[in-house]
């Protein structure tokens, strides 16, 4: 079934009741950080494209809600995933808080703690927004009309407080997100360490990356603002290699990396920008313990830190009280379809090397576009394949 196109404007906001004779006091206590990662699909031109940005297995906990986004009958299709942001509160003193964070052009799919309500709406012909019902089943979801949600809730922010906070028996790399210092929260009754969101959506991000025919990747800029840091790293088999630029302005272009490298440090590297653009360790070491399986897993891929005038244009936030320090450190993942991706993926068709093609998870659909796009005879083995393959579950 043909990709659904996804232009939806989506934003949570989280309300409390805020006491006004204490709130200046609060401005000076309250700090917020936050951290989370863009995913896109690099087309053949560098371009971020549309892919099923909501597909494959569903990795968060069953507490978390997801409003059935995940069991609808189409599949959901962008060109951003936004995934696992978390937002963590610092206060001294217990405090009521209210934060508003906009996705425009994009759509809520989880979050938790839970909401009092979430709303979708679309522009009618006179430009005014009529809310949608809550199940979306039978709207037509390729209308670019559809233009926003809205969730509402109550959070508490509670230091010095040990709640008992939801675990399921199976592992699952929401958990990691805890184990920092911030205060916990409570919501509707629910108690976190962070107010934790998902989405999806068509928005254009700050960086395109083409591969050339001789395989060097060029990195184009398309923002005003510099980025910190950009790192191209790949893995063949469990051989990695990286090579990283700072601050890049407008064009940069990677020799492909020799795989000789050492992954630990990466890691340290990465944790350590991360703490350079405002977090703090433990949130670094959370993030980067969060994604080190996906970040770091087969294949070839972009790794950079977005500006954070950017962060705020796809995200913006609002907090009341306003807090003393926000730090929003975001990153951004851009896989790459390179020449050794495809060869790869060719040779598993053939051999019918399921545990091959599962390494590229997610993003093996369109890796097999672009291999039908550029050799047309392979074009029903593929399809044939999508059908017995991914149709059938592998990758929903």
């Amino acid at each position: 079934m043909k990709s659904t196109v996804l232009v939806v404007a989506a934003a949570i906001v989280l309300f409390a009741r805020i006491d006004p004779h204490t709130q200046s006091m609060q401005v000076c206590d309250l700090t917020v950080h936050e951290w989370g990662t863009f995913t896109s699909v690099a087309g053949e031109d560098g371009a971020a494209i549309d892919w099923d940005a909501l597909g494959c297995k569903d990795d968060l906990p069953g507490f978390v809600n997801d409003r059935g986004y995940r069991n609808f009958k189409f599949r959901w299709a962008g060109t951003v995933r936004m995934e696992t942001p978390v937002m963590y509160f610092y206060s001294p003193r217990a405090m009521d808080a209210r934060v508003k964070v906009a996705f425009p052009q994009g759509l809520i799919t989880e979050w938790y703690p839970q909401a009092d309500n979430v709303d979708v709406y679309k522009a009618d012909g006179n430009g005014s927004l009529l809310r949608l019902p809550a199940n979306l089943n039978g709207i037509d979801t390729t209308l670019r009309s559809l233009t926003g949600a809205l969730e509402r809730m109550k959070i508490s922010v509670q230091p010095d407080t040990t709640p008992a906070l939801p675990v399921e028996n199976h592992p699952s790399r929401y958990y990691a997100a805890r184990e920092t210092d911030a205060a916990p929260i409570a919501a509707g009754g629910q108690h976190e360490k962070f107010l934790f969101y998902r989405g999806l959506g068509r928005i254009p991000v700050p960086l395109s990356a083409r591969v050339s025919a001789g395989g060097t990747v060029i990195v184009e800029n398309r923002r005003l603002d510099r980025v910190p840091a950009v790192i191209l790293f790949e893995n063949r088999g469990g051989r990695v290699g990286y090579r990283s630029v700072r601050n890049v302005g407008t064009t940069v272009t990677f020799d492909r990396p020799s795989l000789d490298r050492s992954l630990p440090q990466l890691l340290r590297d990465l944790e350590t920008t991360l703490v350079a653009n405002g977090l703090f360790p433990k949130e670094a070491h959370a993030m980067v313990d969060t994604w080190r399986d996906s970040w770091f897993e087969e294949g070839s891929r972009l790794i950079y830190i977005l500006p954070s005038r950017a962060v705020d244009a796809m995200l913006p936030l609002e907090v009341e009280p306003a807090p003393a320090q926000t730090a929003r450190v975001f990153v951004g993942r851009i896989e790459l379809v390179t020449s050794e991706t495809r060869r790869s993926v060719e040779e598993a068709l053939i051999k019918r090397d399921t545990s091959t093609l599962d390494r590229y998870s997610r993003f093996l659909d369109p890796i097999l576009k672009r291999i039908s796009s550029a050799d047309p005879s392979k074009a029903e083995q593929i399809d044939r394949f999508r059908r017995e393959v991914i149709g059938a579950g592998r990758c929903q």
